[in-house]
C-alpha cells in the first residue's frame, strides 16, 4: 500500500510539474504572439502611411488645419483678456476638448488604414483615437494649453515648408496595449500642436488565440497523452500487483489444500504400521477408506489445476450430447443431497417441459455442483438453496439462490477471475483455491453461454447460468 501511494504521489507530482511548465510555455507563446501581432500591424501601418503620402499630394490634415486655425484665431483674441485664473483654466479645457474632438471627427487616416488592411488580407476592424500631447495658442503671447509629451532631450518634429510638419515614424508601444500609428505635429498662424494617433483591435485576444491555436492544441494534446499514459501505466501496475497477490494467495491456499489430504494419508499410513491396528480388521478397513477418500480429494485438486493449465494453452473442447435438462438437474441435486449437501434444505422448481439441449454432461454437472457447493460452503447458518430452471428465447436458465454470507459489489467484479477469493480484510475465512467460479465461467462460456451474479452482503447470492439450446 505504501509503495503504491508513493508511486501515485510521484506520478501526480510529475504531472503537476508538467502542467506548470506547459502553462509557463503557453503564456510565453501568447506573449510572443501578442508582440508579433503588434509588430505586424506596426509595419503594415507604416507601409500604409508611406503609400498614403505617395498617392496624395496634399496633407491629409489640411481640412483639420484650416478649421483649427479659424478657431485658434478667435480664442487667441480672447485669452489675453482673461485675468481670472479659474476662468483661464476653464477656457483652456474647452480649447483642448475642441481640438481633440475636431481631430478625431475630421481625420480619415483610420478609413484608409482599414481599407489597406483589407487589401492585405488581415483584420480590418479597429477603433482609432487621437490624443493631444502638446498644444499652444499663439497670440501677442504664447498660451500653453497642455504640455504632457516629453521628447527626452530631442527636438520636436522639424518644421516643413508652408507651415506643415513632417510625421514621425519612430513608432513605439508607449501606449500599452494600443498600437501607436504615428506622432504628428501641426503648426499654423495661431496654434502649435503635437498629437499621437492610436488604433486598437476589439478582438485582439481572439486574434492572438487564433495565431497560437496550433501551439495550444499541441500542448494540450501532449498533456492529455502524458496523463493518459500515466493512468494506463498506473492501472497496469496495480493490475500486475493484484495478479501477483492473487497468485501468492493461490499458492498459499493450494499448499494448505494439498497438505491436508497428504497429512491425513501420512497419518493413516503410520497408523497401519501399528501392529495392534493391523490385527483389527475394522480399523484397517476404516483407515483404508480414509486413505482412499483423501486420495480422491487430492486427485481432484491436482486434476482441477492441470485442467485449468490446459485451458490456458489450448482451446476448450466439449463432448456434447443431447440430454433432458430437467432429468440432469434432478440427478445432480439427488447426488448432492446425499453427499456434501446433506445439511442443506434444497427446493427445486423447473419448467423445462422435457426440453433437450446439447451439453457436455461431465462439465455441466461439475459446473452446477460447484455452485451448489459454494452455496453450502459460504453459509454462516443452516444452508437453504432454491434452484429454479426455465427456457426462454432459445436459452435455458438455471438460477441457484442461497442464504449465504453474500458478496460485496467490489468483489462481484472479480469473483470469476482465476485465483480470486473474497475476503474480510486480508484474512480468508473459507478454504479454497479461487478456481471454482472461474471454472464455472469457463464451462458456461464453452457452451456459448454465461453466468451472472446478484448479491448483497448478509442477504445471500443468486447465480444464473445461461446456455443456448
Amino acid at each position: 500500500m505504501k509503495k503504491r501511494n508513493t508511486i501515485l504521489l510521484l506520478g501526480i507530482t510529475a504531472i503537476a510539474i508538467l502542467i506548470i511548465a506547459q502553462i509557463i510555455i503557453i503564456r510565453g507563446i501568447l506573449k510572443q504572439n501578442h508582440e508579433m501581432l503588434y509588430l505586424r500591424y506596426r509595419l503594415l501601418s507604416q507601409e500604409a502611411l508611406v503609400s498614403l503620402r505617395r498617392q496624395y499630394k496634399v496633407d491629409v490634415y489640411d481640412t483639420v488645419r484650416f478649421i483649427l486655425d479659424e478657431y485658434s484665431r478667435e480664442v487667441a483674441a480672447e485669452l489675453p483678456l482673461i485675468r481670472d485664473e479659474a476662468e483661464m483654466n476653464r477656457k483652456k479645457g474647452e480649447i483642448l476638448d475642441y481640438f481633440t474632438m475636431t481631430l478625431n471627427q475630421e481625420e480619415y487616416l483610420s478609413d484608409y488604414l482599414s481599407a489597406y488592411f483589407e487589401r492585405m488580407g488581415v483584420e480590418k476592424d479597429f477603433t482609432s483615437r487621437i490624443e493631444i500631447r502638446n498644444l499652444e495658442i499663439i497670440s501677442t503671447d504664447t498660451f500653453p494649453i497642455i504640455r504632457t509629451f516629453s521628447f527626452f532631450g530631442k527636438q520636436p518634429p522639424e518644421q516643413t515648408g508652408g507651415g506643415k510638419t513632417a510625421a514621425r515614424t519612430d513608432i513605439s508601444p508607449a501606449a500599452g496595449s494600443r498600437l501607436l500609428v504615428e506622432r504628428r505635429g501641426l503648426e499654423d498662424n495661431y496654434y502649435s500642436l503635437f498629437f499621437e494617433f492610436f488604433i486598437d483591435f476589439s478582438d485582439k485576444r481572439k486574434m492572438v488565440l487564433q495565431a497560437s491555436s496550433a501551439s495550444l492544441a499541441m500542448s494540450l494534446f501532449s498533456l492529455v497523452i502524458v496523463v493518459a499514459i500515466f493512468m494506463l501505466t498506473y492501472k497496469n501496475l496495480m493490475e500486475e500487483k493484484r495478479l501477483s497477490d492473487l497468485k501468492t494467495d493461490f499458492i498459499n491456499n493450494m499448499t494448505h489444500e494439498l497438505k491436508t489430504p497428504l497429512a491425513t494419508i501420512t497419518v493413516a499410513g503410520k497408523t497401519l504400521e501399528m501392529e495392534r491396528i493391523r490385527q483389527d480388521d475394522a480399523k484397517v478397513l476404516e483407515t483404508a477408506k480414509l486413505i482412499g477418500k483423501q486420495s480422491v480429494h487430492l486427485n481432484q485438486l491436482i486434476n482441477m489445476i492441470l485442467e485449468i493449465s490446459m485451458w490456458e494453452r489450448t482451446e476448450f473442447q466439449l463432448d456434447k450430447k443431447k440430454a433432458v435438462i430437467e432429468e440432469v438437474m434432478n440427478d445432480i441435486v439427488y447426488s448432492f443431497r446425499i453427499g456434501p449437501g446433506n445439511s442443506a434444505t434444497i427446493t427445486q422448481n423447473y419448467s423445462f417441459n422435457g426440453l433437450e439441449a446439447d451439453i457436455d454432461l461431465v462439465y455441466f454437472i461439475t459446473m452446477i455442483n460447484n455452485l451448489l457447493s459454494n452455496a453450502v460452503k459460504y453459509s454462516a447458518r443452516d444452508p437453504v438453496i432454491n434452484i429454479e430452471g426455465f427456457a426462454e428465447n432459445g436459452k435455458i436458465f438455471v438460477r441457484i439462490a442461497d442464504n449465504g454470507i453474500g458478496i460485496s459489489k467490489s468483489d462481484q467484479k472479480h469473483i470469476f477471475e482465476k485465483f480470486y477469493r473474497t475476503s474480510s480484510g486480508n484474512i480468508h475465512k473459507y478454504k479454497g483455491l479461487g478456481l471454482g467460479l472461474y471454472y464455472v465461467k469457463k464451462i458456461a462460456a464453452a457452451h456459448g453461454g454465461d453466468v451472472t451474479v446478484s448479491s448483497k452482503p448478509g442477504k445471500g447470492s443468486i447465480f444464473t447460468v445461461t446456455i443456448p439450446y
